[in-house]
């Protein structure tokens, strides 16, 4: 039994900046595939990144590539993402989740794939 607890949303302006965490217990950090989900109102959810098992792979959906950054953090037991260049069409609630059965190759990207799920933080960027 996994528990995800995610932090660090909040308002910011176009072009900014936010690093989003979500803190897991319960569980042997690494033994798992953890990813970032968002979802904007009257909106279906979005996949945004997930890392591996390891954390020697990553996968970032194309409309972050090159702005999200998703990465594991050992120490803490937490799995960060960094979001620069923010822009008004990110705002959403972001999920993160952990899939407890993925290979240590596999980087999971479908709802059904996770297992565990956070409550959700928001994230507001403004024009």
């Amino acid at each position: 039994q996994v528990q995800l607890v995610e932090s660090g949303g909040g308002l910011v302006q176009a072009g900014g900046s936010l690093r989003l965490s979500c803190a897991a217990s319960g569980g042997a950090f690494g033994t798992y595939a953890m990813g970032w989900f968002r979802q904007a109102p009257g909106k279906e959810r979005e996949f945004v990144a997930a890392i591996s098992r390891s954390g020697s792979k990553s996968l970032h959906a194309d409309f972050v590539k090159g702005r999200f950054t998703i990465s594991r953090d050992g120490a803490s037991n937490t799995v960060a993402l960094q979001m620069n260049s923010l822009k008004p069409e990110d705002t959403a609630v972001y999920q993160c989740a952990a899939d407890l059965f993925s290979s240590d190759m596999s980087v999971p990207t479908r709802r059904d794939e996770f297992d565990y799920w956070g409550l959700g933080t928001q994230v507001t960027v403004s024009s």
